[in-house]
């Protein structure tokens, strides 16, 4: 078959796109390139990292708070 119809690649198509300016974009562009300074990663880490302790202080707090009232309800009931 390739006899009778030898295979021939289409040309290539031209495909242009003209780029738009768009300010949305580059001001996204520019944080991101701003967050990864050096030492950006590490400030974020230690960040988050306040924050969850945080949490987890007043989280512990809750816990205990929530124990006392229970241990003295059922000392309560006992008596």
């Amino acid at each position: 078959m390739s006899v009778l119809f030898p295979k021939t690649n289409k040309p290539r198509e031209w495909d242009y796109r003209p780029i738009y300016y768009d300010p949305e974009k580059e001001a996204r562009k520019d944080r991101k390139l701003a967050r990864l300074q050096h030492g950006a990663f590490r400030e974020q880490h230690e960040k988050n990292m306040t924050e969850l302790r945080k949490n987890k202080k007043k989280s512990n707090l809750v816990f205990w708070v929530a124990l006392l009232l229970i241990l003295l309800l059922f000392v309560w009931v006992l008596s």
